[in-house]
């Protein structure tokens, strides 16, 4: 992992900000597309399993549920929970919610599915080895990650509490999977609350050997 000079102030997010800015947003592409792979394979006697890392207010925890999914949502912030849980327009009945960090996470055994939108990159460089760890321990064999990490040339890779990787480090990263769908994009833009910022995003999809 890059790890960077200290002396840059960590990275401060205004959550709830960033909650409004996004709501009633679609599921993010990555997970759209992890789910038709496994919709294109054989159908399974009873409901996939499903975590949804940094489910925030639920745009991908509800598409999952959707479509018959049975979901562990985590999310670090108590207020992403509980929007997840005032939201209307899901079935609550294959769904359990859980507040922990990067920094303390433990997952379930056996997954089909670890959905991780835009929030592996707020894991602090020290622990992202082992949160890493984590995921691909849970996963079985044939299931799939699918989410997005940040390059190198993202704005943001001077905060020294978040992780961004080089190419050849997500490669490495990868070698436990089969990569399904990869793309990159390195371009000047916005965040969702509307500041300048200069995105190095990778959008993953991968199934475990």
């Amino acid at each position: 992992m890059i790890h960077h000079p200290t002396t840059f102030k960590p990275f401060e997010r205004d959550w709830v900000a960033y909650y409004q800015a996004v709501a009633g947003r679609p599921p993010r592409d990555t997970l759209l597309t992890a789910l038709n792979y496994f919709e294109a394979e054989a159908p399974v006697d009873s409901p996939r399993v499903a975590v949804d890392l940094g489910c925030g207010d639920g745009r991908d925890t509800v598409e999952l549920l959707r479509r018959g999914w049975q979901v562990l949502a985590i999310d670090g912030e108590a207020q992403a929970i509980a929007r997840l849980l005032e939201r209307p327009d899901m079935n609550r009945d294959r769904l359990q919610t859980q507040i922990q960090r990067f920094e303390s996470l433990s997952l379930p055994s056996g997954v089909d599915l670890i959905n991780a939108s835009f929030c592996l990159p707020f894991c602090p460089p020290d622990y992202f080895p082992l949160l890493w760890q984590t995921i691909v321990r849970s996963l079985k064999s044939g299931g799939r990650f699918c989410g997005q990490l940040f390059g190198d040339h993202d704005s943001w890779a001077d905060y020294p509490n978040m992780t961004h990787l080089t190419r050849g480090q997500l490669e490495n990263l990868l070698q436990p999977f089969e990569v399904e769908w990869l793309q990159e994009e390195n371009h000047p833009g916005k965040t969702a609350i509307g500041e300048d910022k200069h995105w190095h995003i990778f959008h993953i999809v991968a199934r475990k050997k």
